[in-house]
């Protein structure tokens, strides 16, 4: 799936004690639905091992958008159940995929339930992280999302993709900054598409 190699993305140090418990599905679920808006530096480091860096728009449900620092100035929007991907190098219109078809969706879901039958196929601790492997339990053909937590409190750090052949992006985040106010038109896919014309 080509859009995994774009869309998402460890080079971060966690600071944060070298021990630390288990976080619980519950919790982890509560934290993300909780979780309306956010804006985040991001380090994405792609299956042939390129990086990218850029900035992360979520405002849940549903939404994201991935801007892409020079030289890639590449843009992926999710909104309107679909994905899409602006190259600036293209003439074309975007590609879109929907977002039901890929791992992104599990986290930007409306009500995110992490202990629901096969969703979560991995869910470990490390030291100060909380490690946990997703998939769609309908189509875990459509690959896996690892999530990946600190705690106290806790705070989404990374996650990474492994899509439908097996490639993995790894997405680092900077500081979270979450409550923060984001217009819906920079989740809009035809306005953006409008704006480009």
């Amino acid at each position: 799936m080509k859009i995994l190699r774009f869309v998402l993305p460890a080079l971060v140090a966690l600071s944060t004690p070298a021990f630390a418990e288990r976080i619980t599905l519950g919790e982890l679920s509560r934290y993300l639905n909780e979780l309306q808006t956010a804006e985040a530096e991001f380090t994405q480091v792609n299956s042939d091992g390129t990086i990218s860096t850029g900035k992360l728009f979520i405002k849940r449900p549903g939404r994201a958008r991935f801007e892409y620092a020079p030289p890639d100035k590449t843009l992926v929007m999710a909104g309107g159940s679909q994905v899409a991907i602006f190259d600036p190098k293209s003439n074309l219109g975007p590609e879109q995929y929907p977002l039901s078809k890929t791992p992104l969706n599990l986290i930007l879901a409306a009500n995110v339930d992490l202990s629901r039958n096969k969703m979560v196929v991995g869910h470990s601790e490390n030291g100060a992280k909380t490690s946990v492997t997703a998939q769609d339990p309908e189509h875990p053909e459509y690959g896996t999302i690892e999530l990946i937590f600190t705690g106290a409190p806790t705070e989404l750090r990374q996650w990474v993709i492994t899509d439908d052949s097996g490639s993995k992006t790894t997405v680092i985040l900077g500081a979270l900054q979450t409550g923060v106010s984001l217009g819906s038109r920079m989740f809009s896919i035809p306005a953006e598409i409008e704006a480009r014309k």
